[in-house]
């Protein structure tokens, strides 16, 4: 597909024209949504939350502020989105395109293609500064959502996380504060703003004093939270001097349970797929007009065509969607175009049934083994499936969906284990699955809830501090779905850290005999090997999948190791350069190449690599770790022990860190300081190390 340029053309009216509107009709009511030619545009996406959560629509989180914006402005009825996980449907919002259009799926293995033009990369054409603040890693730049904007900051820490069941997330003062520098130092220019705020997904940890208001209801607390820390941002937007669109949206909302699924991805029902959405004007000059309640449908893709229109630009004609600018266009429910929706990441990533459906007016079909047709005027909680009493409605509705064109087919590409482990601190699933000829109704979501239900419980209990009862769950999984890879993965991965590397071995050699072994499974396994000693064996897992074609970045760099540890350095070097060659985004085989240099005392070679991994992730642990070795062979005590402080102060479990940190202090004399480092490598070292750790117990004062 070759890349198009956005050509924007504004529309002027004038001056004669305006003064003939006036002089021969009298002066029109002011409508609530106007184009203000070259008025900045505010985008607000807030992840995960529930229409009615706010309390303009009549939810129980105290929302004061999104409230007043409703009554300044616009506030849908009945809006959804298109995708219900975050990277998808954040592409459709800012693209104005449905998912199996812009191609992006699910949280992981897709790119925003390069031709494809953003709302940013259309208002940056047309000199506007853009910039947008992140709240959290499925929004990385990686994904290239970034295209188009002056200022992506997404800088939510470090993503190599010490487990694959916790991730700090940033919070929503902390991004609000950024947007209104940023705004604030381009008060002279037009711009346009994206502010996203993640702080109701899970898990739900409202701040003071939201925390014991909301004890009973944390959802509703993160909602409160995130409404009183957008307060700012919207007070300085009404007090500019230029008139401002302002736009409130979310992603997708959250189960809470409705239909069995606690969070989201798995279905596409209201809870999930129904959002809010709030459009006002504001600043000086803005509407002064009375509140307005839309009942019309209306979509994710209207929203680009929306800010577009609001600004005085032309809408690109090759967009589904349409401006919600007209009075008419927000009224007209009979009148209102289909709308496509889709949740593919358990097709993608588990191999269950694809979801794909469709919104005509009120009504509801989803195309699943087990269809289903809901009339949402008269059943707004879809609490009655009506597919199957009228075969009729049903085909129309099947008909439409069909007429889209909605692809299931995917190209996907392969993630660093550095955002594999992020995405899966925050709970989303990725995976490979094949597809399948045809899917039965004991592929269906609807059959396969109880699995996900379980997952949680099983991630909730290693946050709980019972990872054996975890682990109990997830066998339990293994016997229900044994083609289920995530279901081993985890369980091996909770094995190893206890020290038992014999049973996650087991573990995985179970999923590869029960066809479940993807290659990450296998990657894997191969990893334990290593830590078991049994290099050649891994070697020759991993092998054929890396002389296959392209393979994921930590299958590579597994592959890298286990030659290095075989004393095959310049197999290992070769492995290496080629991740650093395939992905430059990663850090990870510039660290080991570090490693290589440092195990061939070539100091300056191995400075070099961690230095330049530094220059790529900023925040590498592993990288400061080598410079804090490469520091101590050259006999620079203090520089390594620096080093040595960021790594720890970078990830509390960095072992080789950690270990490196409380000898060194403790041959400095410096005991009391060394003290509280051996000790948390006794508590997270596994048992495995059983050497290392009675050297540590042996340093601690008694």
């Amino acid at each position: 597909m070759a890349a198009r340029r956005r050509v924007l053309a504004a529309r002027w009216l004038g001056v004669a024209a305006a003064a003939c509107v006036v002089a021969c009709h009298g002066a029109p009511p002011s409508p609530i949504l106007r184009t203000i030619n070259g008025q900045n545009v505010l985008l607000v996406t807030i992840d995960t939350l529930r229409a009615d959560a706010l309390g303009s629509y009549g939810g129980r989180s105290a929302t004061p502020a999104l409230d007043r914006l409703a009554a300044e402005g616009v506030r849908f009825e009945s809006a959804h989105a298109h995708a219900v996980v975050t990277l998808a449907s954040h592409a459709s919002i800012l693209t104005g395109q449905y998912p199996y259009i812009h191609g992006i799926r699910d949280n992981s293995g897709f790119r925003l293609r390069a031709e494809t033009p953003t709302i940013a990369t259309m208002l940056k054409d047309a000199r506007y500064a853009t910039g947008a603040f992140v709240g959290a890693f499925p929004l990385n730049a990686r994904f290239g959502l970034n295209r188009g904007f002056d200022v992506y900051d997404d800088r939510v820490g470090d993503s190599r996380v010490p487990t694959e069941f916790g991730m700090p997330e940033r919070p929503a003062t902390a991004v609000v504060a950024l947007a209104r520098a940023w705004i604030g130092a381009h008060r002279a220019e037009r711009w346009f703003a994206w502010v996203h705020l993640f702080d109701p997904h899970a898990p739900y940890r409202p701040p003071p004093p939201f925390d014991k208001a909301y004890a009973e209801r944390p959802y509703d607390g993160e909602v409160a939270a995130t409404d009183a820390a957008l307060a700012p941002l919207l007070d300085d937007v009404r007090a500019a001097g230029r008139p401002a669109l302002v736009v409130v949206t979310a992603d997708h909302g959250e189960g809470l349970g409705e239909h069995g699924e606690q969070t989201h991805g798995v279905f596409a029902y209201e809870s999930t797929l129904r959002v809010p959405l709030i459009i006002a004007e504001l600043g000086q000059n803005g509407s002064t007009a009375r509140s307005e309640t839309a009942s019309a449908p209306v979509r994710h893709v209207d929203l680009l065509p929306t800010m577009l229109d609001a600004a005085g630009f032309s809408v690109p004609h090759d967009v589904p969607g349409r401006s919600l600018i007209s009075a008419d266009a927000r009224r007209d429910v009979a009148g209102a175009p289909a709308s496509y929706f889709e949740a593919m990441g358990p097709n993608l990533n588990d191999g269950w049934a694809p979801l794909a459906g469709v919104l005509v007016g009120r009504d509801k079909y989803i195309d699943l083994p087990m269809p289903e047709r809901y009339d949402l005027a008269a059943d707004p909680h879809e609490t009655r499936n009506l597919a199957g009493q009228d075969p009729s409605r049903d085909r129309a509705l099947a008909s439409r969906l069909r007429e889209l064109g909605a692809s299931a087919s995917t190209t996907r590409v392969t993630e660093d284990p550095a955002a594999e482990a992020a995405l899966r601190a925050l709970g989303y699933v990725s995976g490979r699955a094949a597809p399948k000829a045809r899917y039965v109704d004991a592929d269906d979501p609807k059959s396969l809830i109880g699995i996900d239900q379980s997952v949680h419980r099983a991630v909730d209990a290693v946050a709980a501090g019972r990872p054996q009862e975890a682990e109990g769950i997830y066998e339990e999984i293994i016997q229900r779905r044994p083609d289920m890879a995530l279901a081993y993965r985890h369980l091996a991965f909770l094995k190893a850290r206890r020290g038992d590397l014999a049973g996650a071995t087991t573990v995985l050699q179970r999923a590869t005999r029960q066809g479940a072994a993807d290659r990450r499974v296998l990657a894997q396994l191969a990893e334990y090997l290593i830590d078991r000693g049994q290099t050649r064996q891994a070697i020759e897992l991993l092998e054929p999948l890396v002389e296959a074609g392209p393979i994921e970045s930590d299958a590579l760099n597994t592959l890298g190791i286990a030659y290095a540890q075989s004393g095959r350095t310049a197999d290992a070097r070769r492995i290496f350069e080629r991740g650093v060659a395939e992905d430059p985004t990663s850090s990870v085989p510039l660290e080991n190449l570090g490693m290589l240099a440092l195990g061939q005392r070539d100091l300056d070679a191995a400075r070099l690599r961690f230095e330049e991994a530094l220059r790529v992730d900023p925040k590498s642990s592993r990288a400061y770790s080598g410079l804090g070795a490469v520091a101590s062979r050259a006999g620079n005590r203090d520089a390594a022990i620096a080093s040595w402080s960021r790594a720890v102060e970078l990830d509390g479990r960095n072992l080789d860190a950690l270990y490196n940190l409380g000898v060194a202090l403790v041959r400095e004399k410096r005991v009391i300081e060394a003290r509280p480092y051996l000790e948390q490598y006794l508590r997270t070292a596994p048992a495995s190390l059983e050497k290392e750790r009675r050297e540590i117990a042996a340093l601690l004062p008694r």
